[in-house]
């Protein structure tokens, strides 16, 4: 691919990009990285006011780490996946412990927090700290697999290929790369989207391998999965009542949020083992007074933006 595409892509973003907080000058690297975890599976309109609620909170790490795990838990809400919760609030202990309380700026020390993958530290490497990097989210990856390979969704997984193609695309300058990694990301979210794309708006629809192969259909994509009757709701239910009380909820009261008693109990266990939830002392369970121990955890997966 030519270099005329990233050009007119940056051209686009610098008149359509969304005012983004975390994408402001003033955001710190702290900011940066608290949007990126929050925006793991979840759309922007939903994360915009818990990350405000949050920074407004916490505005730095050591004021997150001086927090109990059980406030980090209350005040994500229902912005769903909560152990993202405790991710933040171990990585703030590993950023005060061990970085003087500031977001490190290396992918290797930001791939040792806890929760940061190959994604989230890319990411926060490129936009708080503005280094070259490929930065390969949902958006991106489709995105790229369209316009440069005809295919109109990626692989299931990111690939070799897919990541030497991204970093063949960088600009040379670090700065401008990292606004080409934000601003490819930007069409996949407003015109290269997943559903409907809008090709009459895109700045790039006449060098568009899979548009000019006429928008074949590809087999990649996953069906979306139920969320109603699932573990994952029996959680919500649960960790939802153990969130809203002040002091240990009595195993009764879970009880009666649930009817199926094997899945409720394994749903209590799992978020026992994830360290959502804790028996305690007095009998009962509450969210956790403590930090769960640490232990290597798989990252999630590059969110959508």
């Amino acid at each position: 691919m030519t270099a005329e595409p990233v050009a007119a892509i940056l051209r686009w973003y610098g008149s359509h990009a969304r005012d983004l907080p975390w994408r402001r000058a003033g955001a710190s690297p702290w900011a940066v990285l608290v949007s990126e975890i929050m925006l793991q599976q979840t759309p922007v309109a939903r994360v915009l006011p818990a990350y405000e609620a949050w920074l407004a909170r916490w505005p730095t790490p050591p004021a997150l780490a001086a927090a109990a795990p059980a406030d980090a838990v209350r005040q994500w809400g229902r912005l769903g996946y909560p152990r993202r919760a405790l991710r933040l609030h171990a990585a703030a202990q590993v950023i005060s412990e061990r970085h003087g309380g500031e977001v490190p700026s290396s992918v290797d020390a930001l791939l040792a927090l806890p929760g940061v993958g190959s994604y989230t530290a890319a990411a926060v490497a490129s936009f708080a700290f503005g280094q070259r990097h490929a930065v390969l989210d949902t958006n991106v990856r489709r995105v790229l697999a369209r316009m440069a390979t005809g295919q109109q969704w990626p692989a299931s997984s990111t690939t070799a290929a897919e990541i030497a193609l991204a970093r063949s695309l960088l600009p040379a300058r670090p700065e401008v790369a990292a606004r080409w990694s934000v601003a490819v990301m930007e069409l996949g979210a407003l015109v290269c989207t997943a559903a409907r794309p809008q090709c009459a708006a895109c700045p790039v629809a006449a060098r568009c391998a899979w548009r000019l192969a006429g928008s074949p259909a590809g087999n990649g994509r996953r069906a979306s999965q139920s969320y109603e009757g699932t573990d994952r709701q029996c959680r919500g239910r649960l960790l939802a009542i153990l969130r809203d009380s002040d002091g240990p909820v009595p195993a009764a009261r879970l009880d009666a949020t649930w009817p199926d008693a094997a899945q409720r109990s394994r749903a209590l266990a799992s978020l026992i083992t994830d360290g959502l939830a804790e028996p305690h002392p007095d009998g009962g369970y509450a969210l956790p007074a403590h930090p769960p121990a640490r232990r290597p955890a798989s990252p999630p997966p590059a969110p959508p933006h």
